[in-house]
């Protein structure tokens, strides 16, 4: 074989990983370590740089719970106090309301016994005026009849139950308590007398008759009581 087939065979067989430079080999593996420990302490800077921020994002987040907390304390607690206002406002208006309804009830009920009172006795004033008038026509039937006085006496007993029976038909009726014993409810004691065989504070004789108008004095009896 001479030197120009020896020159063709070599530029034929080509170059492999055997055939190469070993210090070329052993660059290779070193440039790729570096870059993968470029990238890991990349990829740990950004890591870090997110955890940083995460921090940040939780520490704002927390100061930021933390005043709302206290706000809403504070918003509770002026709640309270205000409640507590308004309770006792309520409390302080109702007894003012129970206060106000029971003085309106006392006067209605008040203004409705002078209403009943002043029905029940409004004869009063006319009874009293007009007792002095019966008085007179008791004394004129008192006196002895006669022929001469026959008409005239029936005219007057006329008047006189007439009168009467007005008188009892508003409630008025007359107190004669002879033979009753004294009380001074109704009775005015003018004289006093021993009197044998009656018990003492008798009354013995009617002077005068008294009237009541339902259950209210208008004029007491004058008596004479025993001792």
């Amino acid at each position: 074989m001479n030197g120009e087939e020896i020159k063709e065979v070599q530029e034929e067989t080509p170059i492999t990983a055997e055939t190469q430079d070993p210090q070329e080999s052993e660059s290779e593996p070193s440039e790729s370590a570096a870059e993968t420990t470029k990238e890991a302490a990349e990829e740990e800077t950004s890591e870090s740089k997110e955890e940083a921020v995460q921090e940040e994002k939780d520490e704002k987040e927390a100061k930021k719970k933390k005043f709302f907390g206290k706000k809403e304390k504070e918003k509770e607690a002026e709640y309270l106090i205000r409640i507590a206002e308004l309770e006792g406002e309520c409390a302080r208006l109702k007894n003012e309301y129970l206060k106000a309804y029971a003085d309106t009830e006392n006067t209605r009920k008040r203004l409705q016994q002078d209403f009943d009172n002043r029905f029940k006795y409004r004869i009063q004033s006319f009874a009293i005026e007009i007792l002095p008038a019966i008085d007179n026509l008791e004394r004129a039937l008192a006196q002895p009849r006669t022929a001469e006085n026959e008409s005239y006496v029936k005219g007057v007993e006329m008047i006189y139950n007439q009168l009467m029976h007005a008188l009892k038909q508003e409630g008025v009726e007359p107190v004669d308590p002879l033979n009753e014993e004294f009380d001074a409810n109704f009775h005015q004691a003018l004289m006093s007398e021993k009197v044998e065989g009656i018990e003492p504070n008798q009354v013995i004789q009617v002077l005068q008759k008294g009237y009541k108008l339902k259950d209210r004095i208008l004029r007491p009896a004058m008596v004479k009581v025993s001792e």
